[in-house]
């Protein structure tokens, strides 16, 4: 792994991403709307930055040629297919064999073995009816997405983070299978942790075509998992 494109790199997760992965020494090509540009200043001698739409496929193509990973924040802004469009073009102009990393939240299900709770369930329900009146955003349109990576053939790993906190890093993030687990039940992961997993996820192989749950390492439940074991 040297040299990775990250998409959507302005954002907090992606801005974390950004150092994570120059503190690994990796070369990297971060994509971002062209009005966010200058949250990337502190970056801007040490990565290239192509301005643009993150759904427009030739920036994409741009940006990913030659990377040996893609890093994918996907969000279901927007009324227009958005997280759909920049799934899509991540999966078209990857390089064949590229780690390809996309985070979401757990409410993405690959199985539909996932055990909700009742808070997570009226969050997305009412969180997805608002985002609709609004039109700032479709979750079904994220959901479409991610059906497009579980059924590509790609080397892809998707992140489904739990609510997120923003403070110093705990350490990397534990992780299980589906949502309800019980290491998983404190559902809370430090952002900074959230994009160290994102960037980790590129070289551990065990996780190609995984879709991976996670939560913070010292969280109650977590350390209760480990104390068991």
């Amino acid at each position: 792994m040297k040299k990775i494109c990250i998409i959507g790199a302005s954002g907090k997760l992606g801005q974390y991403m950004v150092q994570h992965a120059l503190d690994r020494g990796y070369e990297v090509v971060a994509v971002c709307r062209a009005a966010s540009v200058g949250k990337l200043e502190r970056f801007k001698d040490r990565i290239a930055i192509l301005p643009g739409a993150t759904d427009d496929r030739r920036v994409v193509e741009q940006a990913v040629a030659g990377c040996d990973g893609v890093l994918t924040v996907l969000v279901p802004w927007g009324m227009q297919k958005y997280s759909t469009g920049t799934a899509q073009a991540v999966l078209d102009f990857a390089p064949p064999g590229a780690r390809l990393v996309f985070s979401c939240g757990w409410h993405i299900t690959r199985d539909g073995r996932d055990v909700y709770p009742l808070s997570i369930r009226a969050a997305v329900l009412i969180g997805g009816w608002l985002m609709r009146v609004l039109r700032i955003g479709e979750i079904n349109d994220q959901v479409e997405a991610f059906r497009r990576i579980f059924s590509s053939s790609t080397r892809w790993t998707v992140v489904r983070g739990s609510n997120l906190e923003e403070g110093a890093s705990q350490g990397l993030p534990v992780w299980s299978q589906h949502v309800g687990d019980a290491i998983l039940a404190s559902n809370i992961t430090r952002r900074i942790d959230f994009a160290m997993f994102m960037v980790e996820a590129l070289s551990n192989d065990e996780l190609i075509q995984q879709a991976p749950a996670i939560v913070g390492c010292q969280t109650p439940s977590a350390l209760t998992a480990a104390s068991a074991t």
